[in-house]
This record gives structure tokens, sequence and C-alpha cells, in this order.
């Protein structure tokens, strides 16, 4: 006998009504997984809960309307990062008609207030590539944990293809000490501020 069947009706009805509810608020159940994944940074970031949600919403919307466009999604590697509406884009596309598909995909999204173009006219990056930047993002992220001078939680750190680039709500002290650190880190190449300033 399944689980459902031992309910007793006023049971099953309750939990009928609850996957109902559920299903119709899908959005707000995904706003409220964000909130909870995340809610050990929310204390320590320094934007407002509700910039942070909004956010994440950008980075989701833009994911998913990415993936829809199937030239995009087969022929691309794009990432994108949100900090306070500052939306950062990286990864490679073969041509800069794809690139600029890209670009207007985020263009029409509500609440991007600039965007930081930093993709690539190429191939793909290959797995060893990607999985190097990984290592070279824990590398860096780790040195700036280690700083007395600079707060690592208020940078996000995103590596491509040994570029890293650097997000956040800083003072321009802290962007200068974060860039300082990463650029004497082995592996790096190059090193991109997209900060925006206290």
């Amino acid at each position: 006998m399944s689980t459902l069947e031992q309910l007793t009706p006023t049971k099953s009805l309750k939990l009928a009504v609850i996957i109902c509810i559920v299903s119709l608020l899908q959005g707000c159940a995904a706003a409220a997984v964000v909130a909870v994944s995340t809610g050990a940074s929310i204390a320590t970031d320094r934007r407002s809960i509700g910039n942070q949600i909004d956010d994440q919403n950008i980075e989701l919307t833009a994911y998913n309307e990415i993936t829809k466009n199937s030239a995009l999604n087969e022929n691309t590697n794009l990432h994108i990062t949100c900090v306070n509406g500052s939306v950062l884009i990286i990864g490679q596309a073969p041509n800069t008609y794809l690139k600029d598909q890209a670009i207007k995909i985020l263009d029409n999204i509500k609440g991007i207030v600039k965007i930081h173009d930093q993709v690539r006219i190429g191939n793909v990056t290959s797995i060893t590539t990607q999985t190097n930047d990984v290592w070279l993002t824990s590398k860096v992220k780790t040195a700036l944990f280690s700083s007395d001078k600079v707060n690592g939680r208020d940078i996000k750190v995103i590596t491509e293809n040994a570029e890293v680039f650097l997000m956040g709500l800083v003072s321009e002290k802290e962007a200068a000490v974060a860039i300082e650190i990463t650029r004497n880190i082995s592996g790096v190449n190059r090193v991109f501020k997209a900060f925006e300033y206290l």
C-alpha cells in the first residue's frame, strides 16, 4: 500500500492542497530556496536582502533565456554573474552574431543597470581549462579570505580561461588590495575589476 493510500481522507486532501499551492507558487518557492541556500551569506553581504534576491532572479532569468535560444545553448559557453544590478557576462562565442544575441537578451531583462561584456570570440574552453579555472578561483578566494585587509565575503571571484574577474561592493582601498592579491597568484593571466564602490 502506498503512503498516500495510508493517509486519512482529511490528510490526503490537505496534502493535495499543499502540492497544488506549491505548484502554483513555483516562483515564490524558487525565491525561498535561493534565500535559504544563501542564508549564511545574507547576513554579511553588503547588498540589501532585496538586492540579493533581485540579483539571483536576474541570473536565473538570463540563464533561462540563453538556454531557450538553441543557437546560444548549443554553440556558446556563457556565464552570468550579477551584483547590485551590474551584470558580468563571460565565456566564449564562435562569432560576434551569437555574442550580440546574448547581449540583446541581457538588454531586455528588467533590473539590469550595467553590463560588463567580457565574452571572447573563439572556441569553447576544454574541460581541462575549466577545471583549472575552478582551481584558480579557489586559490584566489582562499587568499582573499586569508587577508586581514579585505573581507573575502564581499568579493565574488569568477575565473574564465585563467582570467579572473572580481565583483562586489567595496571601498577603493579594498579593491586595490583584492586586485594586488589576485594578480600575484600563480596561474592568473589577467585580472579584471567590475566593482561597485561604497
